[in-house]
Order: structure tokens, then C-alpha cells, then sequence
């Protein structure tokens, strides 16, 4: 071997010293368990086609370098599996059990994606989990009552995948939640209380619960979503002490029983409550300032309160209501200022329209079949009755 021979060997050696000591101390950075724990997270999962997440997941370069990987001193604190960009495919594979391993943790997250699978026991491992967010994917089974164990949790988002089972009452009990996102699953069961006095945002629409509400929601709660399940019973001692609601939605369950009116002076944005069996009158003490009220679908009875002339959209079809439309509802539908007025299929005996009135464009009124003639023809929405007027003996009936 010649002079210039040797020299190019001598230095390939010493780069691959500094190489090996580098990659040594870049190890030494993370603890061993928190290492094999990143390896067997990333055995079980790949990227779907178009995704390059794991591009970075290079197990001889320093893991707290990876892309959704964060740590801090030696420990892994967030890992979030990934690219969080709308319109990125997300990951296929099942969660690993080795991330009850990371026992820093204090948020996981998985992006939309094909993750199957159930949820790993392992996780209430994680006694520092704040944040716990699995959303859109395919997690299956049960959710683990073992969560209960999490103390320290704030966020809890399973939303969109297929778990089924009852709602562990032991997830109620965790005193620092303020997010729970249960909502596109097939869960079923009662809705267990929910002690903690930090919950700001509830939602579990779109399950199979049944059974009556808790009376123990926290006082802190704005948000409230629950439509579309089978859930019973009244719900006004229940919906009176959550003041704080700036939305609200029951639609599309069997609840029964008044209507609340205390329920018209909180700070909400969005009310629904259609497609309920709610009866009786709805009188609001005060102007209305919730910009959307949908109570259609109910049988709720009595007259229309003037009190919804401040509502942008009105929907109180499909009920028992009677006697004369407000002046204050028509004047604000002519001003434009009532955007969406329904009132078909009620007992209504009249409406302050001019038949020449001409109805802005930006509104839609619909008055057919209650117990007159409409004084202005209006376009109402797809699948109603061809009939503009309700029969005189049903009028008649409801009267008697």
C-alpha cells in the first residue's frame, strides 16, 4: 500500500471514531427505555402513502431530533405521531404497548390516519399524561377503565373511531379534565357524572347512550354536545345550573318534559334542541340573543313568545304552537334582520304579511300547513307537504 494509500485510510478510521463517539453520546441523551420504546412505537406503524413522517426516525441519529418527538433532559415529554397539516395522510399500523414506557409522557397525540386496534392498557401508565388525543382513526374495543388512573389529564379526545362499551365511570372522576371528546363512536350505556370543576367542553354525539342525564355537570361548562344518541327524560334541573353554556346541542335524542326558560338568557351562540318530544309553552323572560334556535320537531305548545324577534334563525316548525305570529318576528323578517324563519306545521291561526310584501332575498319564510291560508307563497325546504294549509277538522280537533 502506497503513501497516499495509507493516509486515506488512517483518515477514513478517524471518521469513523468521531462517527461511533457521536452516535455513542447521541444514545447516552435519551434513557434506554425511552429509546426501545421509540423503536417498538415505530415498528408498529408506517406511513400511508404520501406521508413522510417518519422520514426523520433515523435510530442512529438522536431521537429527540425526530420529527414529533420532544424531550426533555433525558426523557421523552410529548410525542406527537404524524403530520398535523390538513390534507396529510396519516399513519396505518396499531399502537404499541411500549408507550406505557415513556414514563414522562405528559401529551400523545395521533393524527387522523388508519392506526387499528385497541387502546393499550399501558397507557395509564402514564401517571404525567396531560393531553391524550387519538382522533379519526380506526381504535376499537373498549375505552380502559384503568384511565382513571390518569390525575393528572386535562384533554381527552378519542373522537371518530370505533370503540364501543360504556363510558367508564372512572373517567368522570379525573379531577383536572376540561376537554372530553368521545363523540363517532358506537359507546353505549348511561353518560357517567363528571366531577371535575374544570370542564369547559363536553361532547359525546353521535353514539348509542341512553338513560337520563346526571345532575352533576360542573357549573364551568361552555360547551355541550350530546345529539344524536337515545338519550331520556327531563332535562330542566339539569340545563338550569349551566349558565356558563355558549353552546348547546341535544338535538336528535328523546328527551321530554318543559323547556327551561332560564336556557334563553345564557350567553350561547347555538341552541339545539330539535327532534326531542319537549312539550309545553317556551316563554323567555327577555329578549332572545342567541343567534340560532332550533326547537323544531317537539311538541311544544302555546304561543310564540316576541321574545325570539332578536334571534337571526328561528326554527320552530313541526310543534303545537297556536294563535297569531308576532308582529315583532314579521317586521324583523322584512328588515331582513330574522334570517331564517320556519313556522310549518303548527296550529298558527295568522301572520301580519302583506300579500304584496316583498321578502329580501337573504330570508327564508316558511308558514305552510297551520291553520290558514298563506298570505305570501315562499319557498320551504325539500320534503314537506304539498299541502299549503292544514285540514280545518285537524284545526277544528286541536281546538277542542
Amino acid at each position: 500500500m502506497g503513501k497516499q494509500g495509507r493516509k486515506r485510510l488512517v483518515s477514513h478510521a478517524l471518521f469513523l471514531a468521531a462517527l461511533f463517539q457521536c452516535r455513542f453520546l447521541a444514545f447516552a441523551i435519551l434513557d434506554p427505555l425511552d429509546f426501545l420504546a421509540l423503536q417498538l412505537i415505530r415498528k408498529s406503524m408506517n406511513d400511508l402513502p404520501g406521508s413522510s413522517f417518519f422520514g426523520s426516525w433515523d435510530f442512529t441519529s438522536d431521537p429527540c431530533n425526530f420529527t414529533g418527538v420532544y424531550c426533555e433532559s433525558d426523557k421523552v415529554i410529548a410525542l406527537n405521531l404524524g403530520d398535523p397539516r390538513a390534507g396529510f395522510p396519516g399513519l396505518t399500523g396499531r399502537l404499541d404497548t411500549a408507550i406505557g414506557k415513556l414514563s414522562a409522557l405528559t401529551e400523545f397525540s395521533l393524527v387522523p390516519g388508519r392506526v387499528f386496534g385497541s387502546l393499550p392498557m399501558s397507557i395509564s401508565r402514564l401517571e404525567n399524561l396531560r393531553v391524550l388525543a387519538i382522533t379519526r382513526n380506526f381504535i376499537s374495543g373498549d375505552i380502559p377503565a384503568s384511565l382513571g388512573r390518569l390525575r393528572r389529564l386535562k384533554t381527552l379526545d378519542l373522537s371518530y373511531n370505533r370503540l364501543t362499551g360504556k363510558i367508564p365511570c372512572s373517567i368522570g372522576t379525573l379531577p383536572e379534565l376540561t376537554n372530553v371528546l368521545l363523540c363517532h363512536n358506537n359507546l353505549s350505556g348511561s353518560v357517567p357524572p363528571f366531577l371535575s370543576q374544570a370542564l369547559t367542553r363536553l361532547d359525546l354525539k353521535r353514539n348509542a347512550l341512553t338513560g337520563s342525564l346526571p345532575n352533576s355537570f360542573s357549573p364551568s361548562l361552555q360547551f355541550l354536545s350530546l345529539s344524536w344518541n337515545q338519550l331520556t327524560g327531563p332535562v330542566d334541573s339539569v340545563l338550569s345550573r349551566l349558565d356558563q353554556l355558549s353552546f348547546l346541542d341535544l338535538s336528535f335524542n328523546r328527551f321530554t318534559g318543559p323547556i327551561p326558560d332560564r336556557v334563553f338568557s345564557f350567553p350561547l351562540t347555538n341552541l339545539h334542541l330539535q327532534r326531542n318530544s319537549f312539550y309545553g309553552p317556551v316563554q323567555p323572560g327577555d329578549q332572545v340573543k342567541i343567534s340560532t334556535v332550533d326547537l323544531s320537531h317537539n311538541m311544544l305548545s302555546g304561543r310564540i313568545s316576541p321574545m325570539f324577534s332578536t334571534v337571526q334563525n328561528l326554527y320552530l316548525n313541526h310543534n303545537r304552537f297556536t294563535g297569531q305570529v308576532p308582529d315583532s318576528l314579521v317586521d324583523r323578517l322584512l328588515s331582513a334582520s330574522l334570517q331564517t324563519l320556519y313556522l310549518q306545521h303548527n296550529f298558527l291561526t295568522g301572520i301580519g304579511i302583506n300579500p304584496t310584501a316583498e321578502i329580501p332575498q337573504t330570508t327564508s319564510l316558511c308558514i305552510q300547513y297551520n291553520c290558514m291560508v298563506p298570505p305570501v307563497q315562499t319557498p320551504c325546504p325539500l320534503k314537506f307537504e304539498t299541502q299549503k294549509t292544514r285540514p280545518t277538522s285537524l284545526c277544528n280537533e286541536w281546538k277542542g
